[in-house]
C-alpha cells in the first residue's frame, strides 16, 4: 500500500486552515499539519519531510513568499501551493516568480483543492524516484571564468546538495597567458567547491583529434554522465559564445535539464524566466572570482566583487532571497 501523501497547510486564518485540512484528510486521505506561525514552517518542512506545502501569502510575522524562499533551501524540490484571496495578476505573477508552483484564490473549492494536492504530490514523487541519485552537472564555457561568472553561485549550491559538478572550458588560451596559466586560475576557483575540471581547445578546429564541436561535446556530456547542463545563451555579443551554445543545444539533446546563463557579454535580449537564490553561497561565488586576473593592471569589470554582487542583487527583484542568478531554461524535465 502506497504511503499516504503529507501536507503541510501554513494558514492564520483558523476557519481556513481547518477546512483545508479536513479536505485533505477526508477526500484525499492525506496526513496534514498545520501552523499558524509561517516561523515554524521551516522546522515542519525539515522534520515531517511533506510531499507538498500550501501557504497564505499575507501572514504576521513572515509573508507566504518569503517562506517559498526559506523552505526551498531546505528542501528544493517541494511543491508549494499558494492560496490568497486577492485574485490580481499581479499576485499570481509575484508568486510563481517566486517558484510557487500553483496560484490558488480563496475560497478554493474542494475538488479544485484536492485535484492540485494530489497531482503535485504525485508528480513529486514520481520525480523523487527518477532523481533519487545525485546529479552530475556540466557547466559549459567558452573561456575561463565564463562560468564562475554566470553561475557560481548555483554551482556552489550544486556541490553543497552532494551533486558531482564538471566545469568544461572550450577555447582556454583565447584570454592571454596561454593554457597553463588558464589552468592554474581555473583549477583554484574549481577547487574552491570541489569540482572537476576540463579544459578543451575546441573552438576554431584546434582540437587534436579534428572532430566537429559537437562530437566532443556529445562525448564529453557522456563521459561525465551530465543529467544538467548550464551554457551561455544564445543571447550574447561574443561569437565564440553564441558557438558553443548552438553546439551544446544539440550535443545535449538527451540531458534533462539544460539551462543557459547569463554571458560576460550578453545582450538586453538576455531573458531569464528561472532566478535561483544563491544566498549563502555569494562568498563563494567571489572567492572562485577571485581566482582570474592575477598580473592584469585592470582586472575585468565582470570580476570585481561589487559588480557580480549588484548583478545578483537586482535579479532577486524577480526570484526569492537576497542575492540570485539567472537562467533561461532550454529544457527542465526535473528540477533545477
Amino acid at each position: 500500500m502506497p504511503e499516504l501523501f503529507r501536507v503541510v497547510i501554513v494558514e492564520d486564518d483558523p476557519d481556513v486552515a481547518l477546512y483545508t485540512k479536513t479536505v485533505l484528510e477526508k477526500r484525499a486521505d492525506c496526513v496534514v499539519i498545520t501552523l499558524a506561525d509561517p516561523r515554524l514552517a521551516a522546522n515542519a518542512v525539515a522534520e515531517f519531510q511533506p510531499d507538498v506545502l500550501l501557504t497564505d501569502i499575507e501572514m504576521p510575522g513572515m509573508s507566504g513568499l518569503d517562506l517559498i524562499a526559506q523552505v526551498r533551501q531546505i528542501k528544493p524540490g517541494l511543491p508549494v501551493i499558494v492560496m490568497t484571496a486577492h485574485a490580481s495578476v499581479d499576485y499570481a505573477i509575484t508568486a510563481l516568480r517566486h517558484d510557487a508552483n500553483e496560484f490558488l484564490t480563496k475560497p478554493v473549492s474542494s475538488a479544485d483543492l484536492v485535484a492540485h494536492v494530489t497531482r503535485l504530490a504525485t508528480a513529486a514523487r514520481q520525480a523523487a524516484t527518477i532523481v533519487s541519485e545525485a546529479e552530475s552537472v556540466l557547466a559549459i564555457g567558452a573561456h575561463p571564468d565564463d562560468v564562475e561568472s554566470g553561475v557560481g553561485g548555483i554551482l556552489a549550491a550544486h556541490r553543497a546538495a552532494g551533486d558531482r559538478v564538471t566545469i568544461l572550458t572550450l577555447s582556454p588560451g583565447m584570454r592571454g597567458g596561454g593554457i597553463q596559466h588558464a589552468w592554474n586560475e581555473s583549477s583554484q576557483s574549481a577547487q574552491m567547491i570541489g569540482a572537476d575540471l576540463l579544459l578543451e581547445d575546441a573552438l576554431g578546429g584546434a582540437h587534436p583529434s579534428g572532430l566537429p564541436l559537437i562530437d566532443i561535446l556529445r562525448k564529453i556530456i557522456a563521459d561525465v554522465g551530465a543529467t544538467v547542463v548550464y551554457v551561455h545563451s544564445k543571447n550574447d555579443d561574443n561569437q565564440d559564445h553564441r558557438m558553443v551554445h548552438d553546439a551544446t543545444l544539440v550535443a545535449a539533446s538527451k540531458v534533462r535539464t539544460v539551462a543557459c546563463y547569463q554571458g560576460t557579454s550578453s545582450t538586453p535580449d538576455f531573458r531569464p524566466n528561472r532566478f535561483v537564490a544563491i544566498d549563502g553561497f555569494t562568498d563563494t561565488k567571489l572567492a572562485m572570482l577571485g581566482s582570474f586576473g592575477f598580473g592584469q593592471t585592470d582586472r575585468a569589470f565582470y570580476l570585481q566583487p561589487d559588480f557580480a554582487l549588484a548583478t545578483a542583487r537586482a535579479w532577486s527583484r524577480y526570484g526569492s532571497g537576497a542575492y540570485n542568478e539567472a537562467l533561461e531554461i532550454v529544457r527542465d524535465s526535473a528540477s533545477v
